[in-house]
């Protein structure tokens, strides 16, 4: 692989470039529509690519979708981002979230499928299993708002309060293999991974521009991170 070489330091005034990755499955407008509406939002150049140059220069990455996880994998290898993706995210350091799928494809794989994930977090997504709890029926897929638990010491839920709320539609779930990389875990039959975090990389299982003002706090506290990311690459990732 190529040298590790951070990112050059922005001029003073220059806009983040915020760089959402058409994978081709998901409604990557609607994320676009929240990016817009945060606080921060004048100092962003947010667009919407999947031009594998785009992506290599991209301060910070947003990997959205929805559908399968094959069809998305292969979709990004047609398309010949996994390249400009890893040197990005592995090499670069920029900071990169992963939504509901997208934070799937950042894993080795998925029992969904048979292709390979990115790899760039450990373990497999597993079907979540149908069953009832009590008198409640536990459906799959799980689809709906539920409450996270374990947000603590995760920058992504700072100043949401204590009683936060997201989003959910999926049928595969990370499980407690390597809880040390969980951000956030919600219950559905069992506790899964509701978020995801190495460093630079960040996944959530939920749909944050369907989340209303969690959402856009999350969305807000990522592009705080993702700045300091950009200014100081190794030295913002602890």
């Amino acid at each position: 692989g190529r040298p590790f070489s951070p990112a050059p330091e922005p001029p003073q005034n220059a806009r983040m470039k915020v760089t959402i990755v058409n994978t081709g499955v998901g409604n990557v407008k609607s994320v676009a529509n929240m990016l817009r509406r945060v606080k921060s939002a004048d100092a962003l150049d947010i667009s919407i690519s999947d031009d594998p140059d785009q992506i290599l220069a991209a301060d910070t990455l947003i990997l959205p979708g929805v559908g399968s996880f094959d069809a998305a994998m292969v979709r990004l290898t047609e398309r010949g981002l996994i390249e400009p993706l890893n040197i990005a995210v592995q090499e670069r350091s920029a900071a990169v979230l992963g939504l509901c799928l997208g934070m799937q494809l950042m894993a080795d794989g998925s029992d969904e499928g048979h292709e390979k994930g990115l790899g760039w977090i450990p373990g497999r997504f597993k079907r979540l299993k149908a069953s009832t709890q009590g008198h409640t029926p536990i459906r799959v897929p799980h689809m709906g708002w539920n409450i996270l638990s374990e947000t603590k010491n995760c920058v992504l839920y700072e100043n949401m309060g204590d009683e936060i709320r997201f989003y959910f539609d999926h049928a595969y779930a990370l499980q407690p293999e390597e809880p040390g990389y969980y951000c956030g875990t919600a219950s559905h039959g069992i506790t899964f991974a509701a978020g995801i975090r190495s460093g630079n990389i960040f996944g959530v299982q939920f749909h944050p521009e369907k989340s209303h003002r969690f959402g856009l706090a999350l969305f807000e506290n990522f592009l705080k991170f993702a700045a300091q990311c950009a200014r100081q690459p190794m030295e913002a990732l602890s």
